[in-house]
């Protein structure tokens, strides 16, 4: 099971953009390659996923055990030929004093070799000290290559070459030279989303060709061997014949979701009906609603020129559906959304009206605690949760009185103290969940749908 884990000293040196140009690299070479990314993810694993032609899987050490997490990379890498995973922040960098939550934690959890990618800009020998300590720093891990990013030209790439060699006995896989064209437009929440730009293969294509000439490949191959083999684990699953149907906005607009979520939700007997909520204009034939996070700010425009589609999800809502919406879909079914002094109409189930900050409003790990209100009763009600939270809106002119689902013990939510506004069958909230051991929200959603609809 060759695999590698690649990190970098610090974040922004460029090493989403190499992993990327690694994975579609190594599958051009007819290789199956699967990723991984660290930590809590929608953007940077869509663009993975497109690279590897496979879907990437997060593991986060927030919102799963250890054993959890290695049995996530074990199940899905044991078939591939190689698996990357890419590190979030510095190799070091953790949550905790003591890195239990660092790159480096979980390279020597999974037993991979590091390589590690450097910002060498303005630098020459002033390089070799940053690499001396992180390669002394945790006597666990193996920094087993570099790649060096940012790099001005053939001198500056062979001065750092010859300073590395002599102070160091780590190989450099190689060099990437400075390319405005590698550059990935940004946002707010990071890169732009695959699903969202429509130069995205004609970028992932520029990537792999530079990439792909300026690292070793085989020599990276030869690291990646060296990775001790892992026995894949036999996992347990209970797979229901499909008898819910799940409508789940996909498109440019609502795109976050982890495919091993869905996978859970077809698990549980789901069929995944997706629709667009920019094209669409009738809601399909379904018994429950799922819509995920995204960038409906972006798109408000199309989103409420969409009037059909919009009265469709209000009217099933306000009728009794099931529905789940996390963050953008939290904002979609609002009144309205307010982003750089324009407005545009929403789904407007929900009382209250989305406003855009230019600095966000809730950022990070959550905790957060189920209460009576919870509406997916099962085993788990009133459990502790860890999730997490991207948002720069808040919303505005909410009614005192509302029904919320979660206490907010870590986080902002929607209000500061409370998350999960309840309404009907519908539960909406800014936290982002994880189906994992701790918290099988998925079986529990469709279990309420299926109940819901065997009521009716």
């Amino acid at each position: 099971m060759p695999h590698i884990l690649i990190s970098a000293a610090h974040k922004s040196s460029g090493k989403t953009t190499i992993t990327l140009g690694l994975a579609a690299a190594l599958r051009a070479r007819s290789l199956s390659v699967q990723t991984f990314k660290k930590g809590p993810d929608y953007i940077d694993p869509m663009w993975l996923g497109k690279a590897s032609g496979k879907p990437c899987y997060n593991l986060d050490f927030n919102t799963m055990g250890n054993a959890e997490v290695s049995d996530t990379f074990e199940r899905y890498a044991h078939s591939a030929d190689i698996s990357l995973i890419e590190g979030n922040h510095g190799l070091y960098d953790s949550f905790d004093i003591e890195g239990n939550n660092s790159n480096a934690s979980l390279a020597a959890l999974l037993q991979a070799p590091v390589v590690l990618v450097l910002d060498v800009h303005g630098a020459t020998r002033s390089i070799v000290p940053l690499i001396l300590g992180f390669q002394q720093f945790d006597p666990r891990i193996r920094i087993a290559g570099l790649i060096l990013s940012k790099v001005a030209g053939d001198r500056h790439e062979q001065r750092l070459r010859e300073v590395i060699s002599h102070y160091t006995d780590i190989p450099v896989l190689g060099a990437i030279k400075r390319d405005p064209r590698l550059i990935i437009k940004e946002r707010h929440l990071g890169l732009v989303p695959s699903n969202e730009s429509s130069e995205a293969e004609e970028k992932l294509a520029l990537i792999t060709e530079i990439v792909g000439q300026q690292v070793d490949i085989p020599q990276l191959l030869e690291i990646a061997a060296e990775a001790p083999s892992i026995k894949p684990v036999e996992v347990a699953t209970t797979q229901h014949t499909p008898d819910i149907r799940i409508g789940i906005a996909r498109d440019a607009a609502f795109g976050f979701y982890y495919p091993d979520d869905l996978e859970q939700l077809r698990s549980a007997g789901a069929e995944l009906v997706e629709f667009d909520t920019i094209n669409d204009h009738t809601l399909p034939s379904v018994d429950g609603i799922f819509i995920g996070g995204g960038f409906p700010e972006t798109h408000m425009e199309s989103l409420e020129a969409n009037h059909t589609l919009r009265r469709d999800i209000h009217h099933a809502i306000e009728n009794g559906m099931p529905c789940y919406a996390e963050c953008g879909g939290l904002m979609y079914l609002t009144r309205s959304l307010t982003w750089q002094g324009n407005r545009a109409e929403m789904v407007g189930v929900i009382p209250a009206d989305t406003l855009m900050h230019e600095k966000p409003q809730g950022r990070g790990y959550m905790r957060i605690k189920e209460n009576g209100n919870f509406p997916w009763r099962g085993e788990q009600t009133g459990s502790l949760i860890n999730a997490h939270e991207f948002h720069y809106s808040t919303l505005e002119n909410l009614p005192p009185g509302q029904t919320f689902a979660y206490e907010v013990l870590r986080g902002t939510g929607i209000d500061g103290k409370s998350d999960g506004l309840v309404y009907k069958n519908l539960l909406a909230n800014y936290v982002h969940l994880r189906d994992v051991s701790s918290n099988h929200w998925a079986h529990r959603f469709i279990e309420f749908v299926r109940k819901n609809r065997n009521s009716n």
